[in-house]
């Protein structure tokens, strides 16, 4: 049984003199226990109490949200698994619950697939997760008590899709994925009917491989031009009275969740797919800012903050720290919208990262994130969690994590030239 948005995270964990008791009503709220615990567990210095031991407590715990994640891109620089199962263990170490894998973009496809297998061979350099890896992933996280959320982002940042299957794109060939910096314009053709009966072949092989009772479809940055531009695309528009290219996107996401929620799940997607007569239960994840959020919970649609947690940007934890899904116009919203807003994610874009130095773009600042989207409101000093991700940083080093490690090994290799 796939861990769920509604599952019981809660705990309490009491140490005394003679006995430490962990209580939860569910496994995730046992896994998160256990996390505090090892974090409480420190070395004796004195030489009369050698080993180590663990302060008396009463703890009871449970999240403010329930969506907490990061979201991981693997298409601009491929993330090998050793290295996705370790950014795992760190999620699970701060009681980060989702790890959302942005599985194709330009720059790659990263995903075996057996019906269509062009989308390997053309569009990944040679560097994607085999359907096995995958499993293994996934089974991975959950034992660590994190879902995994796929995403195979559609129609716009598929130009990885169009050297194995052009007759996908809006425009004629050729198609190359991406090597460089720069606006690519391979967009998927939303007029056609082959189209989406490629898509239901494709999704109905790849949620067979994720669990997840979500699915995230991607639909940001969608080039207008792209579709505008090409002469069976505007006779298409016109004959079917569809004004601009938002409302032709507006289309294909219909199209698209339906043939979601014909595999029995429900469709996510970045705040541009937010528009008139999408079911409710669809996810809006909202990287433009707190606005699109407010917007989709006024609207009745669930959403996730990621505007303010972009960690490929390289600023302060502080200021991660001070961003908050229900701060800014989401304030205003009515108690029942308000618990519509489900948490956030973290975004890690990999356009200067690599498994490399993933670990030092992610951590710790990632824990600081994590503080926000566990803890009360009201827990905001930044000296404190200063403070405090000093102590953190060493205990996720002492778990494995290479956030200084890594680097101390890039700053010898030019001393060593």
């Amino acid at each position: 049984e796939p861990q769920r948005l509604t599952d019981d995270e809660s705990y309490s964990l009491q140490i005394t003199a003679d006995r430490i008791q962990l209580s939860a009503d569910s496994p995730l709220g046992a896994l998160h226990g256990l996390e505090t615990f090892l974090q409480l567990v420190q070395q004796n210095h004195s030489p009369a109490a050698a080993g180590f031991s663990v302060p008396y407590v009463d703890i009871r715990d449970q999240p403010r949200f329930p969506w907490r994640g990061l979201s991981l891109d693997v298409s601009r620089h491929f993330i090998p698994v050793d290295e996705v199962e370790r950014t795992i263990d760190g999620l699970a170490a701060v009681k980060l619950n989702v790890l959302h894998w942005h599985l194709s973009d330009d720059q790659g496809f990263r995903v075996e697939s057996k019906k269509f297998p062009r989308l390997q061979d053309y569009g990944s350099d040679g560097s994607y997760y085999t359907q096995a890896e995958v499993r293994a992933v996934v089974a991975y996280a959950r034992d660590r008590g994190v879902r995994i959320v796929p995403e195979f982002d559609i129609p716009g940042h598929s130009t990885s899709w169009l050297p194995a299957y052009p007759s996908l794109a809006s425009g004629p060939p050729p198609y190359n994925i991406v090597h460089e910096f720069g606006d690519p314009s391979g967009v998927i053709d939303p007029t056609k009917d082959s189209t989406y009966k490629f898509l239901d072949g494709f999704i109905g092989e790849m949620v067979k491989l994720f669990p997840d009772e979500y699915f995230h479809i991607g639909g940001d940055e969608v080039s207008a031009k792209a579709w505008t531009s090409e002469p069976h695309i505007r006779d298409f528009m016109k004959a079917h009275h569809i004004a601009n290219a938002a409302a032709l996107q507006a289309l294909f996401n219909q199209r698209v969740q339906k043939i979601l929620a014909h595999r029995g799940k429900r469709m996510a997607g970045w705040d541009e797919i937010l528009q008139p007569d999408l079911p409710k239960s669809i996810l809006i994840q909202s990287w433009r800012g707190e606005k699109s959020l407010a917007a989709a919970a006024r609207e009745g649609y669930p959403g996730i903050l990621s505007a303010g947690y972009y960690l490929d940007l390289m600023q302060p934890a502080s200021q991660h720290y001070a961003v908050d899904p229900l701060h800014g116009e989401a304030a205003d919203l009515l108690p029942e919208q308000k618990k519509l807003i489900l948490g956030g994610e973290a975004a890690m874009w990999e356009e200067l990262a690599t498994s490399e130095n993933l670990d030092s773009r992610l951590w710790p600042r990632l824990a600081a994130i994590a503080e926000r989207f566990w803890s009360p409101e009201t827990v905001s000093d930044a000296g404190s969690m200063y403070d405090r991700l000093k102590e953190v940083n060493l205990w996720l080093e002492w778990l494995g994590l290479a956030q200084r490690s890594n680097l101390d090994l890039m700053l010898r290799r030019p001393a060593d030239r």
